[in-house]
């Protein structure tokens, strides 16, 4: 631990929070960031989890909820986040490098999670913008490919470069120490963006409507059926909103962590 990080440990200012320390900060574009931080050796967390996040503010800490979008077995915590140039913390945080010191809840939460749904046999990751986080967290985890035969992630953008972890996810994670074998046979990955050319364009409601979510290689009906497919969603609230309602018209029911259903939102992110 450096002297920088240990002097403000020292000055933690609740016990609900730990001082941990920036490793390393990418910039996609000029609305868009990831950074990954150290991971306290006591830190556990379900994949698809938030946890708060924070800088030192005027009197007390600024804090936000972030999605962990690091597996669960991974030795530092990462995370995903827009830059808004007036906003109290991400203001700031954008500007974070390596060496900086930074808050880090120590309760992990949320409904994101695969014990909040019902088994089934297509998993649909539904995403928009940085509501891809949490759902890069539950992509490299093993036990989402026992419990789904399929798993699809859409992850809707404005533009390409909006389109974080593109490689990555595009490779069917190649390369991930556990989950790489049954990737390549059962994890699908399509981006998809709103105001440029690209290879696949529409909001995922429009891609919904048209088949395009459902075509090659993903196998099964060309529609949602409750009786077979699992849904989470997160992002765009207007996304949220519109699809929640379509899907309780087709039958599914909303899971939670004490009473598992067919689809699942964070409604910390909703409100």
């Amino acid at each position: 631990m450096s002297d920088r990080i240990a002097a403000a440990s020292r000055l933690a200012p609740s016990a609900s929070l730990t001082v941990e320390e920036v490793l390393r900060v990418r910039h996609w574009n000029e609305n868009l960031f990831s950074f990954s931080i150290s991971r306290p050796p006591s830190f556990r967390f379900r994949s698809g989890e938030f946890v708060m996040i924070g800088l030192p503010g005027e009197g007390r800490p600024l804090l936000r909820a972030y999605s962990i979008a690091s597996p669960a077995y991974a030795d530092e915590l990462e995370f995903l986040s827009i830059k808004v140039p007036d906003g109290p913390l991400t203001s700031r945080l954008q500007r974070i490098a390596p060496g900086d010191p930074i808050y880090l809840g120590r309760k992990p939460t949320g409904t994101l999670v695969a014990d909040a749904l019902l088994p089934g046999k297509r998993l649909f990751l539904l995403s928009t913008g940085t509501g891809l986080a949490p759902f890069l967290s539950l992509a490299r985890d093993p036990d989402i490919y026992d419990r789904f035969g399929q798993i699809l992630l859409v992850h809707c953008g404005r533009k390409v470069s909006d389109l974080a972890f593109r490689e990555e996810l595009e490779s069917q994670l190649a390369g991930d120490p556990l989950v790489q074998d049954q990737a390549l046979l059962q994890f699908h990955y399509l981006p998809t963006v709103t105001r440029e050319a690209f290879r696949t364009e529409g909001r995922i409601g429009a891609l919904i409507e048209s088949g395009r979510l459902f075509g090659h290689p993903l196998a099964g009906p060309d529609h949602f059926d409750p009786a077979i497919d699992r849904i989470m969603m997160c992002g765009s609230m207007a996304m949220i909103r519109d699809l929640q309602g379509e899907f309780e018209r087709r039958g599914f029911q909303e899971g939670s962590n004490a009473a598992p259903g067919d689809f699942v939102i964070e409604r910390a992110f909703v409100g």
